[in-house]
């Protein structure tokens, strides 16, 4: 969510703050602002809406300064307006904040008695109007922090800078990301080293907790307690390169374009070619002596990870528990003794994910990360990484992230299988060589584009659409309904097709489109019987299989889209790029904004 950018620097500031915002747009956000200091004052602009607005504002009313912060706010307290957006200030601060302080009610009705004037909604003034109040009782800037932080309840990552003084500038994270950057003669501070990659390569993360006192030349980092600590100092692989649509109108169509590619990055992180075997890297655990799996995560993630369960148990034989992080954070849940928990995150940053995990830490789990940013807080915490390549995804509804999770996950199965013997060498030839082909077989599924542009007129006009799978195919519905709704706001919901006759049957009448997504596998007989089931009500059915399964059931569906013949495996992989495409198509019809759908953000960085 919400983008944090600071500089120390030697030249003016704002066009670099800017820079650094629009590297940052891609996690979401509905207003934005820059703050400089310039000699005693400090100085603001502000603008709702996208970065374009403020960029104008800036262009009218441009400030001076070499040291200043930017951010992008993602609402949480307060409606989206100039008001409340950030950066907060003072006579005597500026600040800058990502997540929620939970205690902002209590001490706003302190403050406010004591004299504060307060202009917005938000709870991030009331840590501004906190270190201004320390301020004032004659304390240094970071002590004056330092109070503060001891005071604040929450998650939040904050960048602080003072009226009058250009050379200096604190930082502070607490379940919420933050990155300093470390230059020649200058220093920065970043929600992430994306934001930082064009102006330094060297980068060091705070810990939880952590708080960074910064000048021109130099950062101390200081722990909870107050204590200098020393943070390790090293050279991000992020790039500086702005990541562009190219020939593309939005960039999740260019992400989607990239799924064969990518996947093809993933898959060689853990397929020998040459040996056509699997290999994960050195494991901290035995794979065969593994007691349960549980696999946790939040939204599209969760979906890969239900995926992951279905594989896991029927590959490797082992018990699989998959829940939401929102859910399993407070469920206390007993975990066994030499269980393993796999989170997946595309942000490595998602901050239920993550206390889940730090739950199962303290259950005595070993914890296995799918990341696809190493540098994350999830990947440093975790036993063994296991990165996606995606490479960086600017559209908020996720889609090469969604294909690599899968493709690493799928990995993953087979080499658990093989560790405890479940499965021979010739279903394992079978399956490594299924998995070898699923890039090339990505490529084909995209030349189904046009057909599902077509198909997308018979969606865009619905109030509701139902998608159906059975087995791997289920997750993979819940999926399609999710990409559907993030981004077109078009009502939808994934069922498990046995589940139909359950009580969702009613809800299917000529108005209500059904997307079957029916790999040729062995449940593949039942689901065309919920087709015909659906069919015999009026519903409109939308028929994503391979030539066998169409040849069978398609002359009941209002349309269908031929995908490759493959093994069921890896189907789930494949069958996930029709689905975005037919989201994406309906969302362009509808004239949504493809990439920062409302009310969303990229990552979910706080509760």
């Amino acid at each position: 969510m919400c983008g944090i950018i600071g500089i120390i620097g030697k030249q003016p500031v704002v066009p670099l703050l800017v820079d650094g915002l629009r590297r940052l747009e891609y996690r979401g956000y509905d207003s934005a602002g820059v703050a400089t200091i310039n000699g005693p004052r400090i100085r603001r602009r502000r603008a709702q809406g996208k970065l374009d607005r403020l960029a104008e504002k800036l262009v009218d009313r441009p400030l001076e300064g070499t040291t200043g912060i930017g951010h992008t706010r993602w609402a949480t307290h307060g409606i989206p307006n100039e008001i409340n957006a950030h950066p907060h200030v003072t006579d005597r601060v500026a600040i800058v904040h990502n997540g929620i302080i939970e205690n902002f009610q209590e001490l706003k009705d302190e403050l406010a008695a004591e004299g504060s004037k307060f202009e917005s909604e938000t709870d991030t003034e009331v840590v501004a109007h906190l270190i201004t109040k320390y301020l004032d009782l004659q304390m240094t800037p970071k002590d004056a922090v330092f109070e503060t932080l001891k005071r604040i309840e929450g998650a939040f990552s904050l960048a602080i800078v003072f009226s009058g003084d250009e050379e200096l500038m604190v930082g502070a994270r607490k379940g919420s990301p933050l990155a300093v950057g470390y230059g020649d003669g200058e220093m920065f501070l970043g929600s992430d080293a994306h934001a930082l990659a064009p102006l330094t390569k060297m980068i060091s993360y705070l810990e939880e907790g952590d708080w960074v006192v910064m000048s021109r030349d130099s950062a101390q980092v200081y722990d909870e307690a107050g204590n200098a600590v020393e943070r390790e100092v090293k050279e991000t692989t992020a790039s500086g390169a702005l990541v562009g649509k190219g020939e593309y109108r939005h960039f999740m169509l260019k992400e989607i374009y990239e799924q064969p590619a990518v996947i093809g990055d993933t898959l060689l992180s853990f397929f020998n070619a040459a040996q056509r075997t699997v290999n994960m890297p050195e494991l901290p655990f035995d794979l065969a002596s593994v007691s349960r799996f549980t696999i946790t995560a939040c939204g599209t993630a969760f979906y890969a990870g239900m995926v992951a369960k279905y594989w896991l148990e029927q590959v490797a034989r082992v018990p699989v528990e998959a829940d939401v992080a929102s859910e399993l954070r407070y469920r206390q849940a007993p975990m066994p003794e030499g269980g393993v928990m796999i989170v997946v995150s595309q942000s490595g940053e998602t901050a239920d994910t993550l206390a889940a995990m730090r739950y199962a830490r303290e259950q005595g789990q070993k914890i296995v990360s799918v990341v696809n940013v190493p540098e994350s807080t999830i990947a440093r915490e975790s036993d063994l990484v296991l990165p996606t390549k995606a490479g960086p995804e600017i559209g908020v509804a996720s889609t090469k992230a969604f294909t690599t999770q899968l493709t690493t996950l799928a990995c993953f199965a087979i080499a658990t299988g093989i560790a405890r013997g479940t499965i021979d060498h010739v279903r394992e030839d079978s399956l490594t060589h299924a998995i070898e082909q699923v890039p090339a077989r990505a490529a084909e599924v995209l030349l189904n584009d046009d057909r599902l542009a077509e198909i997308a007129h018979q969606i865009a006009d619905a109030r509701d659409v139902l998608y159906l799978g059975r087995g791997t195919a289920y997750p993979i519905a819940m999926e399609g309904a999710l990409k559907l709704k993030e981004i077109s706001y078009i009502h939808a919901e994934g069922y498990a097709a046995g589940e139909m006759k359950h009580g969702p049957i009613a809800l299917i009448d000529e108005n209500v489109p059904i997307v079957v997504i029916a790999p040729s596998d062995d449940l593949f007989e039942k689901t065309a019987s919920n087709t015909q089931e659906v069919v015999a009500r009026g519903g409109k059915v939308i028929f994503l299989s391979d030539r066998a399964g169409i040849e069978k059931v398609g002359d009941l569906a209002m349309a269908t889209v031929e995908l490759p013949t493959v093994d069921p495996f890896v189907a789930p992989i494949l069958y996930s790029i029709p689905i975005q495409l037919l989201a994406y198509h309906t969302a362009v019809l509808k004239g949504t904004d493809v990439d920062q759908p409302r009310n969303l953000a990229k990552s979910v960085t706080v509760e």
